[in-house]
């Protein structure tokens, strides 16, 4: 199935049949037939198609997932991940992050088939950076999803604000603000992301 939409900054819902939602390989059909579309499913089975980043979001996105790469790479206990992965999360969410940190255990599991699709786990660490369009309250929504989920640690980062939110398990959410940098704890311990390039932004 394919959609039309028109030209939009913000948000779009599909709601195709609330009591029979798609099914995880109906809403990966779906996707596979909208490639376009940068689409992510909530609980309930809602589909949520969201307008392409701007310039400077991206830039700034993209500067956090190159310096987790780069650290992933060196440090070699987990597989760094960008923004057109996707994420079968226990409770029905389907979730993108801008990047993600996966365990060498955790992906161990996943057959080779299951590797090329959509993930069915859990990332232990994702970040989140918010474009101009993105209301903070739904983008705290969705580090609250992830970490409802099982994420023990998450980055929301404001770069016009200079804050980045911390999110570690279900409880604890602390605000980082006008720092040089931040570092990785827990699963990521060791990680050391610098700020300024991105509080610059373009």
């Amino acid at each position: 199935m394919q959609i039309d939409l028109p030209d939009t900054e913000t948000s779009v819902t599909l709601i195709f049949d609330r009591e029979h939602p798609l099914t995880d390989d109906g809403y990966f059909a779906f996707c596979m037939a909208n490639p376009d579309l940068n689409v992510e499913r909530m609980p309930g089975g809602e589909i949520v198609i969201v307008p392409p980043a701007g310039g400077e979001s991206d830039f700034r996105s993209l500067g956090a997932g190159a310096a987790l790469h780069a650290w992933a790479m060196r440090d070699g206990r987990g597989k760094p991940f960008g923004s057109s992965v996707q994420f079968f999360l226990p409770n029905g969410a389907a979730l993108s992050p801008d990047a993600a940190w996966v365990s060498n255990e955790r992906l161990a599991v996943l057959s080779k088939r299951e590797r090329q699709q959509f993930l069915r786990l859990i990332p232990e660490f994702v970040i989140e950076v918010m474009s101009p369009s993105d209301r903070l309250s739904a983008a705290q929504q969705k580090m609250r999803l992830w970490t409802a989920n099982g994420v023990e640690l998450g980055w929301l980062i404001d770069g016009d604000g200079r804050r980045v939110y911390v999110y570690r398990g279900t409880a604890e959410r602390r605000i980082v603000a006008n720092a040089d940098s931040i570092g990785g704890e827990g699963p990521v311990d060791g990680f050391l992301l610098p700020l300024g390039r991105i509080w610059a932004g373009l």
